[in-house]
């Protein structure tokens, strides 16, 4: 039963960053063919990370109320649909539109693959659930940039989405050889607002979901700008573009073994704290980078693409860890505390995309990307700093 869940979650969560990365390479042909500017076209990923973020915290009141499976089937229903329907379309504004209502499907069955595991799992044993999930991210993140490239290159872009239809299906037909927690009693809208807010003023909570959030939308922030840094900047083809993301998956793939291997040992904060630095780092390095004159394009090239691969690896350290020390400090409102996290996690992200379709200089965003850095590497450094009197504490008794 536990590997069928966590097969699941994992699809399900390899289903949503893939509506991503399977779209990343393809991005300057579709700003092309819709005749859309740079930051017009960004925008469809904005659209996406907002539309994931906003209705997350309903999505888990509904896995609460109405069982995992129903709200589950919903999510994925509203994510085929929207998929087909973007393959079709030939309007900006519908594109962006149905871009948000693909979030909305993607984003609740993300939140709701993170519940399934809650449900089973908590505290470091949690972090190392999470950090399998991050595996799914892995493939989604290399193998659909990868997959993106060759749709770019030998296809076109509409094909990607066809694809993601299809995992959405496959998805929804595996939800029926998995059992589910039934539905629990209703709470009224009051009592969920009241439960959200408590959680939410908690440190031990607020702090490692904020630091996760950052980390996040460091990551949101370069694959929104990455497509026309190394395409027209650096003047790759789509596919060896979309051939990066094998690097870069590979970088996931060692973060995430990392917190495998060690979580048991180092414990999920100090993980998280190694995370944000190494995050912090590499976004310095970066402003370093493009401040430099006179760089000749290879070497900026390497350098820019090590320094990604590092980011990523912060972030595959930092999240699963983050996400794990926050909810794991709810015991009574699980569902409710993943889905709070996701929404803060994924508001962070969308208001750092949206913020990066208008930075077109690669000294600016590299500096947001290095400040979203520094700031979860604080949060981190407060929130375990608090977390150790409580820690020590609770060895002397």
């Amino acid at each position: 039963m536990n590997r069928r869940i966590m097969a699941l979650s994992c699809l399900l969560v390899f289903m949503a960053q893939m509506a991503t990365t399977i779209y990343l390479p393809s991005l300057p042909i579709v700003a092309h063919d819709f005749g859309m500017s740079r930051s017009y076209a960004a925008l469809s990923i904005s659209a996406f990370v907002v539309g994931a973020a906003a209705p997350v915290v309903l999505w888990g009141v509904a896995a609460d109320r109405y069982g995992r499976r129903g709200p589950l089937l919903a999510s994925l229903a509203l994510f085929v649909v929207t998929s087909a329907a973007i393959a079709l379309i030939r309007s900006p504004e519908a594109l962006l539109a149905l871009r948000a209502l693909q979030g909305i499907g993607a984003g609740g069955a993300a939140i709701i693959a993170r519940i399934l595991v809650r449900d089973r799992w908590h505290g470091d044993e949690l972090a190392k659930r999470l950090s399998v999930l991050s595996i799914a991210f892995i493939t989604a993140m290399g193998g659909g940039q990868f997959l993106g490239g060759l749709i770019g290159r030998y296809s076109h872009w509409e094909t990607g989405f066809a694809v993601l239809a299809t995992v959405g299906a496959v998805a929804a037909l595996l939800t029926f050889t998995v059992p589910f927690e039934s539905s629990r009693a209703v709470q009224r809208p009051s009592e969920v607002l009241r439960i959200c807010l408590a959680i939410s003023r908690q440190p031990a909570f607020l702090l490692p979901a904020l630091a996760g959030g950052a980390g996040f939308a460091t990551i949101v922030v370069l694959q929104e700008v990455s497509p026309f840094v190394f395409q027209q900047h650096f003047d790759l083809a789509t596919d060896q573009y979309g051939s990066l993301g094998l690097l870069l998956g590979a970088a996931y793939f060692g973060g995430a073994m990392t917190v495998n291997r060690l979580v048991a040992r180092a414990g999920s904060g100090r993980l998280m704290a190694a995370g944000s630095v190494v995050m912090t780092a590499a976004g310095v390095l970066m402003i370093v980078l493009w401040s430099v004159p006179g760089l000749p394009d290879g070497g900026a090239l390497v350098a820019f693409v090590a320094l990604y691969c590092v980011t990523t690896f912060g972030q595959s350290v930092l999240f699963p860890n983050s996400m794990a020390t926050a909810v794991s400090s709810q015991q009574g409102h699980g569902a409710y505390a993943v889905s709070l996290c996701g929404f803060l996690q994924q508001s962070m992200a969308g208001v750092a995309a949206s913020s990066a379709a208008l930075l077109h200089a690669d000294l600016a965003w590299a500096t947001v990307a290095a400040a979203l850095g520094a700031a979860a590497w604080l949060m981190t450094r407060i929130a375990v700093s608090a977390a150790a009197p409580t820690a020590v504490a609770t060895e002397g008794k």
